[in-house]
């Protein structure tokens, strides 16, 4: 008897020893590539033009200066020197060539 109950109980210790794992095995991950560039799309519609600025006003006119102070006068300039009186001279007479 005891050897039946050793026989029985060698599986049953085999098989809660023997624990069984589920392995997942995860999907794949799919990576796009785009493809190549399309047509170009049409052109947009013009923008409107935008309103004109108002006028600017002109500005005051600025303030005259101050005159400015009178200068002063010259000096009277000295009274020259006498001339010589003048002598009389010696008579030259001019012959002209033939």
């Amino acid at each position: 008897m005891r050897a039946s109950i050793l026989f029985l109980a060698i599986p049953v210790l085999l098989s809660t020893a023997c624990e069984r794992a589920v392995v997942v095995t995860p999907a794949p991950t799919v990576v796009a590539v785009p493809g190549p560039a399309g047509a170009p799309g049409p052109t947009g519609a013009t923008g409107e033009t935008g309103m004109s600025g108002a006028a600017a006003q002109k500005g005051d006119t600025g303030a005259t200066g101050a005159t400015g102070a009178t200068g002063y006068t010259g000096a009277t300039g000295s009274t020259g020197a006498e001339g010589q009186r003048g002598r009389t001279g010696d008579n030259i007479v001019v012959v002209p060539s033939r």
